[in-house]
């Protein structure tokens, strides 16, 4: 039986998922990075599907910029009853984890490998307690730390889910070294910790369009916002100059030559053509130049946030996912590292 149908099983014996509570499976705690910064995490045991004897296997999921993991707890359940163990965590200075910039919801780094080493902590320790296969997924940035970590040879999963992944940004059609350069000078005219751009008259406020740019699904879109008002710590605005320019830099290390040639975990990549917010044809590319990567591409049905979408394209989505883990991540393999 596939994830796909054990998915629609459970859900059948188990019920709708709320997306607006934390699912009475899951527990939320807290971590520390090595230098003592406490981050927040969300774990699932591992249902126990079709009557397996074992799990699975284990499922990593990290979120996007800005982002938060209540956002996905509708996929983290969906994952948990097809038998996986399942955790999601904040990136630091996100969510519940504190902040690092100037303010209470501007977004700041003062360099990306301070997240993928946050990263490589987390991931030695859960697999650690964890059954394989171990897979890592995440959303937009957190795709993005993922490919940078694989790159950088800091982890080595089974498998790699990337779901509307910032391997580029969208933006002006110019060269990255210009577009670098151009950032780094923004740090140098200002504050590195003031925002980058203008979002809303209220710090923090969502802008009232800008649903248009992550999802077709009104109601998905939403639960953001019940969220952020239910939990006020997981509002945030803006990145700051700061942020972008480390971006930039990340993003060329991710161009260099070799470095994505280099990995050699399975990847999939998922992406839209219709992203606003990341580059699909940076995306494209990088499908083109890792050495065991899947790309599925979608176009106008979906915006930026695919595992938000409504249920035609979410569910293509799941079951693309479910199909690529079954192929390279069967049931009993384990990671080599």
């Amino acid at each position: 039986m596939s994830d796909a149908a054990i998915s629609d099983e459970n859900m059948s014996a188990e019920g709708a998922i709320d997306r607006r509570s934390i699912p009475p499976a899951a527990s939320e705690s807290k971590w520390q990075a090595t230098d003592g910064h406490t981050l927040r995490r969300i774990d699932w045991p591992g249902a126990l599907a079709d009557g397996a004897s074992n799990p699975r296997g284990s499922l990593l999921f990290m979120p996007g910029r800005g982002d938060t993991y209540e956002k996905y707890l509708e996929s983290l359940e969906e994952w948990h009853r097809a038998g996986w163990r399942v955790t999601a965590a904040d990136w630091r200075g996100q969510a519940g984890s504190g902040r690092l910039g100037g303010d209470a919801v501007t977004g700041h780094i003062d360099d990306f490998t301070t997240w993928t080493r946050d990263l490589k902590h987390l991931w030695d320790g859960w697999k650690g307690e964890a059954s394989g296969p171990h897979v890592l997924a995440g959303h937009s940035m957190g795709g993005h730390l993922i490919m940078r970590a694989l790159v950088d040879g800091d982890i080595a999963p089974d498998a790699a889910v990337l779901s509307a992944p910032m391997l580029g940004m969208a933006g002006p059609k110019l060269p990255l070294p210009l577009l670098h350069n151009v950032a780094k000078v923004m740090t140098k005219v200002g504050d590195p910790l003031r925002p980058a751009w203008k979002w809303s008259e209220k710090p923090g406020e969502l802008p009232k369009d800008r649903v248009n740019l992550l999802t077709h699904d009104s109601d998905r879109y939403e639960d953001e916002s019940f969220w952020r008002t239910a939990r006020p710590e997981l509002v945030m605005g803006p990145a700051s100059w700061g942020w972008v320019e480390r971006a930039y830099a990340s993003w060329r290390r991710l161009e260099e030559p070799g470095a994505m040639e280099s990995v050699k975990t399975p990847v999939l990549i998922l992406s839209t053509s219709n992203d606003r917010l990341v580059s699909h044809d940076a995306n494209v590319r990088a499908a083109s130049r890792l050495p065991n990567a899947k790309l599925v591409s979608f176009g106008t049905e979906a915006h930026h946030e695919i595992l938000r979408e409504v249920d035609p394209v979410r569910d293509r989505m799941m079951s693309e996912i479910a199909e690529f883990l079954n192929e390279v991540a069967p049931a009993g393999r384990h990671a080599a590292q």
